[in-house]
């Protein structure tokens, strides 16, 4: 409609212009030429009645002065047809006329009128006859002829002062035209201009039209569209914000499925957890996508059923993430129907469980057995041994040992307890790292001797000062080397280094004791875990060692690693932020 309406308008209005033109042309000319002849017709017929109230004699002796006046030839004819007198020829040479057809419809009717071509004088003639009568009785006729070209000149001179004045107007009416078919496209173009604009985005506010026909309705009615469409467009903006920001602030992992089951989106959540094992999975169905057999069984049976499923499902090897999975139908009112996966990641949990399933397990057995040597010995003791001093000594150092163990237990619970409800008080001060571990050799070095261990200390004496509760620090180290010391075997070697490193002191403790399975290290630091757990108790200990480790170095604000290979030995890491 950019242009064309203009130009569709005006060719309406020229088309009619046109035709009119041409069918006025065509009419008009005929009409000329009827009413010129018509009026020369009737001259002539007034003419021949006027001479007919004139005798023969009177006619045939005043014939010149007759044509003068009428303008025509005068032909007087008898009334077998013979001419007895001619205003311009000799009667002598003309031809019987009693078979002219104006001089027959004058005998029949009282009155003929002919036009045909002359051959005497070579032009279009106009023929009128009646008869001359005596009483009722026919005497002979009169008749008068003139050519056809005055008609002609008259009927031109006529016609091309009609042509003029109608292409004038013509014209005036093409001028008429064009500024009705302006009038008229303008506002239709500026509405299209205008929702161009808002089709592009680049419109605002409303279009004003400043008439007062139906394009001011239709320019009234588009505002008031597009005020409605901006509101909607809005509040559908905000609704649809308000799903995305819900949708990509799930802590649930959620995907949506079209109605092909092909993955048509899914939220960040779910890109997390699922990142590290499984790329490029849109557009994708199901299995194509996780070739996991639980989790398309579930969502066939909701296919079949139509009803929510629910799943736990394990996706991925050879550290499965475990996730509960719902699945359940999305209502769109195109009647594509789709579907959603929510995807809730509990793998912690089952981990948790794991560990608390694991820590119940533990704290039973390292409670029970020292309860049971106790009670065993106590039942000797009661059953005679209490009469022998010196065997009742022995059972009464045994159950003396037991309950010690049982209180380190205890003690060793309450520390981390505390530690973890922030009832333990830790006095921060500036501390060498270097100086505490110099502290701490000494009580470590007795049992490494006894084996033959060699403790190689690297660590610098200029290292930076670090933000630290004396006690505890020295309760870190102790627990590291002690089980150092433990689990390496006689004749090995415990290295101690140390070095500044991205605002840290990072403090490093190796051995070349027994190791740990990759599998198990990320357990290490869990209540009571024990890699092997007979040879562990042992050894002696709780179990709880590197619990307090990690909890106490979550409170100085560092963290713990450890690297280990199985019969290769262990690295502990222990960073502690430098002091500021």
């Amino acid at each position: 409609m950019k242009r064309h309406f203009f130009y569709k308008t005006f060719g309406t209005y020229l088309v009619i212009i046109i035709l009119s033109f041409f069918v006025l042309n065509l009419f008009v000319r005929d009409e000329i030429k009827k009413i010129m002849t018509a009026q020369i017709e009737e001259q002539l017929m007034t003419s021949a009645r006027l001479i007919d109230l004139n005798s023969p004699k009177d006619i045939s002796r005043q014939l010149q002065q007759i044509t003068g006046i009428s303008g025509a030839r005068v032909t007087l004819i008898d009334v077998q047809g013979k001419v007895f007198a001619d205003s311009e020829k000799e009667v002598a040479g003309l031809e019987n006329h009693i078979d002219r057809p104006e001089i027959q419809e004058a005998r029949v009717r009282g009155r003929g009128k002919s036009v045909r071509f002359s051959k005497t004088i070579g032009v279009d003639m106009l023929y009128i006859a009646i008869p001359i009568n005596e009483g009722a009785t026919i005497k002979g006729y009169v008749r008068l002829a003139r050519p056809l070209h005055d008609v002609k000149e008259a009927g031109e001179k006529s016609y091309n002062s009609f042509f003029l004045a109608l292409v004038i107007v013509a014209f005036i009416s093409l001028i008429i035209a064009v500024i009705f078919s302006y009038r008229l496209a303008a506002p239709i173009k500026e509405m299209e201009r205008f929702t161009e604009g808002l089709r592009r985005g680049t419109t605002e506010g409303s279009i004003i039209i400043k008439t007062s026909d139906e394009t001011k309705k239709l320019a009234d009615n588009i505002n008031y569209l597009v005020i409605e469409l901006k509101n909607r467009i809005r509040l559908a903006n905000e609704e649809n914000s308000k799903l995305v920001t819900a949708f990509a602030s799930m802590t649930e992992g959620v995907m949506i499925l079209d109605a092909d089951d092909k993955i048509e989106a899914v939220n960040r959540a779910l890109s997390s957890m699922l990142a590290s094992r499984y790329e490029d999975i849109a557009g994708k169905t199901l299995l194509e996508a996780f070739r996991n057999v639980e989790l398309q069984q579930a969502f066939l049976k909701f296919k079949q059923t139509g009803q929510s499923v629910f799943r736990e499902v394990a996706l991925g090897d050879p550290e499965p993430v475990i996730l509960n999975v719902s699945i359940s139908g999305i209502k769109v009112e195109s009647g594509n129907a789709k579907t959603m996966v929510v995807f809730h990641d509990i793998t912690r949990l089952k981990k948790l469980e794991r560990v608390r399933i694991d820590f119940v397990a533990n704290v039973t057995h390292e409670i029970r057995t020292p309860l049971t040597a106790i009670l065993g010995y106590l039942e000797t003791i009661r059953d005679g041994a209490i009469n022998n001093p010196e065997e009742a000594r022995k059972f009464i150092d045994i159950i003396l040992k037991h309950a010690q163990r049982l209180n380190r237990l205890v003690e060793d619970l309450l520390t981390i307890s505390r530690i973890e409800l922030g009832e333990v008080n830790f006095h921060f001060e500036d501390v060498s790292p270097a100086d505490v571990i110099n502290n701490v050799l000494p009580v470590i070095d007795p049992k490494a001797k006894s084996k033959r261990i060699e403790i190689d200390n690297l660590i610098p004496e200029k290292l930076p000062l670090i933000r630290a509760d004396k006690d505890r620090l020295t309760q870190i180290f102790v627990n590291i080397l002690d089980n150092a010391v433990k689990f390496t075997p006689e004749s090995g070697k415990v290295s101690i280094s140390a070095e500044e490193t991205n605002g840290f002191v990072l403090v490093g403790i190796s051995d070349t004791g027994i190791g740990v399975p990759k599998e198990e290290i990320e357990r290490l630091g869990e209540r009571f875990y024990r890699v092997d757990k007979t040879r562990s108790r042992d050894l002696g200990g709780t179990g709880l060692g590197l619990s307090i480790v990690k909890h106490l170095m979550i409170a100085h604000g560092g963290k713990m690693e450890i690297e280990s290979q199985l019969g290769r030995g262990t690295k502990v890491f222990l960073f502690f932020p430098v002091m500021k």
